[in-house]
């Protein structure tokens, strides 16, 4: 059994670069500001990462991939009732939302709108990130037609695709807005959205009113 700990050391280096990248963008992201937060030599950084393109990348996989599948990918897999599970991670995620985590918005919607259009290393990065989560929401509601959550009309792969991607949307118009409020308004609807996937009520008879 493997019982070594994580590097912590690089480890460090990578949180430190996630912070720098999400308040300046990878392209204006500091070395010098890394070394700083970190208080280790640039040597050592390169020990790790060879360079900043390379750190750009493992701060895609390591940290902001894996705190999706911390967030959202893991709890739907693991959920007994995925769509529920949907609609509990949505709820968590607005009401976690406020004026100060707002500021600088989602870490995946900003580096794809940076560096998708000049890195397509970047872009493939991000790309499979997306398909992981519209894969992860397809699956929900897949098992939640399974269990009659969600109408055998509905085409899962579509409404994956939609709510990921008004999920982004919600993040990118409260960051410009800079309004924790709207995030929370546009989870709400997108909410519903799931709930209208699900069985529709059926009139009642007019001679039994």
């Amino acid at each position: 059994m493997d019982t070594r700990q994580p590097d912590l050391t690089r480890e460090k280096i990578l949180h430190a670069a996630f912070g720098e990248i999400h308040r300046n963008g990878y392209q204006a992201a500091s070395i010098a500001n890394i070394l700083a937060d970190t208080g280790l030599t640039k040597g050592a950084l390169y020990h790790y990462f060879p360079a900043k393109h390379a750190l750009g990348l493992a701060v895609i996989d390591e940290v902001i991939q894996e705190g999706l599948e911390e967030m959202v990918f893991r709890p739907l897999r693991e959920a007994e009732h995925p769509v529920t599970e949907l609609l509990d991670i949505m709820q968590r995620k607005a009401e976690y939302m406020n004026e100060d985590t707002i500021r600088l918005g989602c870490p995946l919607n900003n580096l794809m709108q940076e560096m998708s259009p000049l890195d397509d290393t970047f872009k493939a990065r991000l790309t499979l990130i997306l398909k992981a989560w519209q894969k992860g929401i397809r699956n929900a509601l897949v098992t939640g037609q399974r269990q009659r959550q969600i109408r055998a009309d509905v085409d899962c792969e579509a409404a994956a695709l939609f709510i990921v991607s008004a999920w982004e949307g919600c993040w990118g118009v409260a960051k410009n807005l800079q309004s924790a409020k709207t995030f929370r308004l546009c989870m709400t609807q997108l909410q519903d959205y799931v709930l209208s996937l699900g069985p529709r009520s059926r009139p009642r008879n007019k001679q039994t009113q």
